[in-house]
């Protein structure tokens, strides 16, 4: 089963499934699961055609963005706020949390792995 070019995992739930359509998480899931009439315990190889045709109907009718269309969005946000030079907009072009999170220690998923100095000493070659 395909959504928006994305290939739906068959061993997992159909709720479980459906969140690796970027944009759609599990309470989502359940919604349109429930919309539809789709037991959220059901494995994605057991659907019907009928079934896969109207959990995308369903995710096209409520106008839900997902995948590319919620990137670039998002991306045209991060643009404005750096283009007027917000507070925000420049902690996210520096790479740094941009909501209050301490930066002293933590912040390592923004940050990056460490960046360790080492001795200070350099190494000698050998002749």
């Amino acid at each position: 089963m395909r959504i928006a070019g994305i290939t739906i995992p068959d061993t997992k739930r159909i709720e479980i499934s459906l969140t690796s359509v970027y944009g759609i998480g599990r309470p989502l899931a359940l919604d349109i699961l429930k919309e539809v009439g789709i037991d959220a315990g059901k494995k994605p190889v057991d659907l019907t055609t009928d079934e896969e045709n109207t959990i995308r109907k369903v995710i096209e009718e409520r106008g839900i963005l997902i995948e590319g269309e919620l990137r670039r969005e998002k991306g045209s946000h991060i643009k404005r706020f750096k283009d007027i030079g917000s507070y925000r907009g420049s902690r996210h072009a520096k790479g740094l949390p941009c909501r209050g999170q301490r930066t002293k220690t933590n912040a390592r998923t923004l940050k990056g792995e460490r960046k360790t100095m080492g001795s200070g000493r350099r190494k000698v070659e050998k002749k």
